[in-house]
């Protein structure tokens, strides 16, 4: 008999026991390929399409929002150019520094999201409790799942309510066009990310020039405008309106909604096409966009009512419109590819029931259909759209889970940082702090939403955090039940040597979630049967679930295994058999 076990880091672990004559030795391999085919011109417009599309249509609502959510604010140009440097730095800090500069280095084999940087700070064994990190991170996830529900409902509300810029009568239609539009859109993800992503990246790229288009033609008439990068018109404005800057950070907050996706995302299409398509396209439109809506402030005060709509001329109203309903529809995507990957993570850490999962990309891993997920997720959608009946009855709602959801990924990746070792890493840290710092205030900012919906996603969050900890806490009682029951592996290897079983000519493969005994169809062979193969393979392959789900959980057992140790040689069959730990080499 070979028993060999090889085991590889926090994300999974593989046993493979082979048990043969005692004078047949084997040794088996396994590789798995993770590269992708896909060039990076495909994954980048992919990635615009999918990934952007949420952060890409706040112009349409954010810079409006900063000055019709406060009752007699004007647009004077100290508060216009107040507001544009809040949004400008807001953009720079939190996405452009931190999510796509810092927070994409947290690349668990390929992941992204929350429970993906659970995983990791777990591993790295951090300043953070083990269950204080878990229930964090449930709850954070949870966060996400709730704001998957809620952004496609908000974002193709507001798409069809716009339609009635064109013609009122879309008034009474809203509610039957946002369903119906839901139902196609949730009905069209079982095509794979990269075909939604190769469909709608067209569309957001002439969304996102349109963007610059128009607000480099308001710059040039008003290139004052372009002083607001100037950190110190922010500061000034916070001091001068210390009472309606939550509300105005609330407003501003709406400008980076969507970078919290991108990073769950980064599973469907890398890091590389994520940064190149944000640093390359969707930043610049972004912010031409919205110094050009200030420089029309600047030109019209009373445009702020609609100021993105008035920045075209009259004859580009109509398409202007058309373009902004499909980019609103897309926006949504961002969500929902997340809560693909989140929820699958969650699968595999058993905290929830497995569920089918699709690889819809035969180069790409991460590009993942959830179908269950994806109806849950509608059917939820379609619910809060006729619960509230109107964006605005919901924009209570939005935002309290991103922010949440946001401040949990930054929490854990300060203390990710903390277990990093290189240069720049504490530079890295002291710009995760300051962005902690100003997370915090926009949460007291959101918080103010409570009362008038934002309690719905916590609410929501809390029953979606308590069965994931039900389901963890009845799946581990459920395998120590199995397990008392399972027949130990010195007993088979007892039985195979002393020839107290049939034998069959062949090799025959088990498969098996427990990594300790026999597993549970070769033992119900042997006990119906009484007979068993020449040669047979045990295989276990776990993921992180089984220590994480596990109070003495002990990471030095797992993690600390030198890529360089070689598998020692194994005893046959008539001695003491042995197991032997290692690395793979590929996956």
């Amino acid at each position: 008999m070979q028993a060999a076990l090889y085991h590889s880091d926090a994300r999974f672990s593989v046993r493979c026991v082979i048990i043969t004559a005692p004078t047949n030795r084997r040794v088996l391999h396994f590789t798995m390929s993770t590269s992708s085919q896909l060039s990076t011109r495909t994954l980048a417009l992919g990635a615009l399409g999918v990934v952007y599309g949420d952060i890409g249509t706040s112009p349409l609502y954010a810079f409006r929002t900063c000055f019709a959510g406060i009752d007699g604010m004007a647009p004077t140009p100290a508060n216009v150019l107040g507001i544009l440097s809040l949004i400008f730095w807001s953009l720079t800090i939190v996405i452009s520094i931190m999510y796509a500069g810092i927070m994409l280095r947290a690349d668990n084999h390929g992941e992204g999201g929350v429970l993906a940087l659970m995983e990791l700070v777990l591993a790295k064994r951090s300043w953070l409790p083990a269950t204080a990190t878990v229930t964090l991170g449930l709850f954070g996830a949870a966060l996400f799942f709730s704001d998957g529900a809620i952004t496609p409902a908000i974002t193709v509300m507001s798409a069809v309510e716009g339609l009635s810029v064109m013609s009122p009568a879309f008034g009474a239609a809203v509610i039957p066009l946002v369903i119906i539009i839901l139902v196609l859109l949730f009905n069209f993800q079982k095509r794979g990310t990269g075909t939604v992503g190769g469909l709608f990246g067209p569309v957001m790229v002439i969304w996102f020039l349109t963007l610059a288009v128009l607000g480099v033609s308001w710059i040039l008439r008003q290139p004052g405008v372009l002083a607001a990068v100037n950190p110190a018109y922010a500061i000034a404005f916070l001091f001068e309106h210390r009472s309606e800057s939550l509300i105005v950070l609330a407003a501003v907050f709406l400008t980076v909604t969507g970078g919290e996706a991108l990073y769950a995302d980064m599973g469907h299409f890398g890091r590389r096409p994520i940064r190149i398509v944000w640093y390359g396209l969707v930043l610049p439109s972004l912010v031409l966009n919205y110094f050009g809506q200030g420089a029309l402030a600047l030109s019209n005060p009373e445009a702020v009512v609609s100021p993105f709509y008035l920045l075209a001329p009259d004859w580009a109203l109509t398409p202007l419109v058309l373009l902004a309903t499909a980019a609103a529809i897309i926006a949504s995507q961002a969500v929902i590819s997340g809560v693909y990957t989140v929820a699958h993570q969650a699968m595999q850490l058993g905290f929830l029931p497995r569920m089918t999962v699709i690889h819809s990309s035969d180069e790409t891993e991460g590009q993942i259909y959830a179908p269950a997920a994806n109806w849950l997720l509608m059917w939820a959608t379609i619910g809060l759209v006729l619960a509230f009946g109107s964006s605005d009855a919901l924009a209570g709602a939005y935002g309290v889970a991103i922010i949440g959801a946001m401040l949990v990924n930054n929490i854990f990746m300060i203390a990710w940082l903390g277990a990093q070792r290189g240069g720049g890493i504490r530079t890295m840290q002291m710009v995760a702090f300051f962005e902690l710092a100003i997370e915090l205030a926009f949460l007291t900012a959101n918080s103010l939403k409570i009362p008038d919906g934002g309690w719905l996603p916590l609410a929501a969050s809390g029953v979606i955090l308590t069965i994931m900890l039900t389901w963890r806490d009845g799946r581990l009682a459920g395998l120590d039940q199995l397990l008392r029951r399972q027949m130990p592996l010195r007993s088979l290897i007892a039985l195979v040597v002393e020839e107290g079983l049939n034998r069959v000519p062949g090799t025959a493969v088990y498969l098996d979630s427990s990594a300790s005994g026999v597993p549970r169809a070769l033992q119900r062979t042997i006990e119906t049967h009484k007979t068993i193969h020449e040669r047979m393979v045990l295989l276990t392959v776990e993921t992180g679930a089984w220590w994480l789900a596990t109070a003495s959980w002990n990471p030095a057992a797992y993690l600390h295994c030198s890529p360089r140790r070689k598998l020692k040689a194994c005893h046959t069959a008539r001695q003491r058999p042995s197991t032997c730990w290692g690395r793979r080499t590929s996956w």
